[in-house]
């Protein structure tokens, strides 16, 4: 896994009120999927189950968009041949569907936390405060909704 590193300010708050002064290096790329994986907190199978369905969730753009598309310009300032949309199209809604259908087998309990965790990269905090869970219970709902999608995946 690459690292990314970055200095950031401390979330600790001082016993005063304000936000202290020290900063805290954090790792860019570490998502809360390879967080837990690093600290062998989930499988393999579970890891590689996650990172599966967030390929599919990228590959199929369902993210907010950020930026303008760039993709289609004007018929008249053609100068070489553009890529093929259909293909793209193709492996868009492939995507889609694997994604979609992975969702299905999760069933609508499992969802919310997957999504989440894996998808949105939420922290595992906020995802149990915002579904209203105790603490400390996301990671055992997580774990169930990951070996799901690795049966959906179909892998070993």
């Amino acid at each position: 896994m690459p690292q990314i590193l970055a200095e950031c300010p401390s979330p600790d708050i001082t016993p005063d009120g304000p936000r202290s002064h020290r900063t805290v290096t954090i790792n860019l790329a570490e998502s809360p999927l390879t967080w837990l994986f690093a600290r062998q907190l989930i499988t393999p199978r579970q890891a590689a189950a996650g990172e599966a369905l967030r390929r599919d969730f990228e590959r199929a753009a369902l993210g907010p968009r950020v930026t303008m598309r760039w993709d289609a310009s004007p018929a008249g300032r053609r100068t070489g041949h553009a890529p093929d949309p259909a293909g793209a199209t193709v492996a868009h809604l492939a995507a889609r569907q694997r994604f979609d259908g992975a969702l299905r087998a999760l069933g609508p309990g499992l969802q919310d936390i997957a999504w989440r965790i894996i998808c949105a990269g939420e922290a595992m905090t906020l995802a149990e405060k915002a579904l209203g869970w105790p603490a400390r219970s996301g990671r055992l709902v997580l774990t169930l909704a990951l070996d799901r999608i690795a049966d959906y995946y179909q892998l070993p």
